[in-house]
């Protein structure tokens, strides 16, 4: 395919490599320089063809739903299916049977992941710090000198000595 014109990614080949591309998670700049055109060049098609706008959406949400699923699924635990092949040999090494035997492995729940998740889906009752808004008066409406009176007061508590 060469490079640089748009009627050639508007192709099914050209639709299929422009959503690989996004699903490798190459950034606008990098799918630019394959297609062999600048980024804003890339910018104006995706505004103009539809097509090329919704193969690199499709792309990127592929790779993002597979992610999210993946990180889900491990911050839950799950059970998965091992097979193993047991065989029995006689004395000389012959394979008397063989049979398959499947196992069911359990993964248990990754906390890292669900902190991940949940700290993510729901910052406010998740994340680490909370903003805390406090609005109002103290109070305390003193005058400058009333304030000083205040601090020499404060200061006689903690034994701290100004006078010097």
């Amino acid at each position: 395919m060469a490079k640089g014109k748009y009627q050639e990614w508007l192709t099914p080949d050209g639709i299929l490599r422009l959503e690989a591309w996004a699903r490798d998670g190459l950034t606008d700049e990098q799918l630019a320089k394959k297609m062999n055109i600048t980024p804003s060049t890339l910018y104006d098609w995706k505004k103009k063809y539809s097509e090329i706008s919704e193969a690199l959406k499709k792309g990127k949400e592929v790779v993002d739903i597979e992610v999210e699923n993946a990180l889900l699924k491990r911050a839950k635990g799950f059970e998965y299916c091992e097979e193993k092949i047991e065989m029995e040999t006689n004395g000389a090494g012959q394979v008397l049977s063989r049979k398959v035997v499947q196992v069911v492995k359990q993964v248990a729940p990754d906390v890292g992941a669900a902190v991940f998740w949940l700290k993510n889906r729901k910052p406010d009752a998740w994340r680490d710090k909370k903003d805390i808004a406090v609005e109002g008066d103290i109070g305390m409406n003193l005058s400058n000198e009333q304030l000083d009176t205040e601090i020499e007061k404060l200061n006689g508590l903690l034994g701290i000595d100004e006078s010097g």
